[in-house]
């Protein structure tokens, strides 16, 4: 049978500076060390999200500057564009009014030399005619 005498009390503060003991020496620091672990891994896990969300919006404002960017450009180029057209038309324009300048002056030298020409017949007709009718008749008229 069990008896209980003063050996059961100093079992029970022996247990209790046991439980004690280990709780100070052992249990608390690796709890402590635990907690700190936990701490360290929630600041990383937020430090990734924030991470993450930090890149989602960059690659988001990269994506809206590359699509800015080439709405910018494609109308830069329909303004040059427009602009070469316009420079375009000036110099047919220039090239068009030059020839119809060549052509008119081609046009009253063709016309003078035709008029000289026709004097210059008119002149020699009654030679060429006299000397014709002269082949013609074999004896001068």
């Amino acid at each position: 049978m069990v008896s209980l005498d003063g050996t059961l009390f100093i079992q029970i503060i022996n247990f209790l500076f046991l439980i004690w003991a280990l709780n100070t020496v052992l249990y608390k620091p690796i709890r402590r060390i635990l907690s700190q672990r936990n701490e360290k891994i929630t600041g990383l896990e937020n430090g990734i999200d924030q991470s993450d969300q930090k890149s989602i919006e960059k690659d988001l404002a990269l994506k809206s500057g590359i699509k800015q960017a080439r709405e910018n450009g494609l109308k830069e180029k329909e303004v040059f564009e427009n602009e070469a057209r316009a420079e375009e038309l000036k110099i047919i324009e220039k090239i068009n009014e030059k020839a119809r300048t060549d052509l008119a002056q081609i046009r009253e030298k063709i016309v003078q030399e035709a008029d000289e020409a026709r004097l210059t017949l008119l002149k020699e007709v009654d030679g060429f005619a006299e000397d014709i009718s002269r082949r013609i008749l074999g004896r001068a008229v």
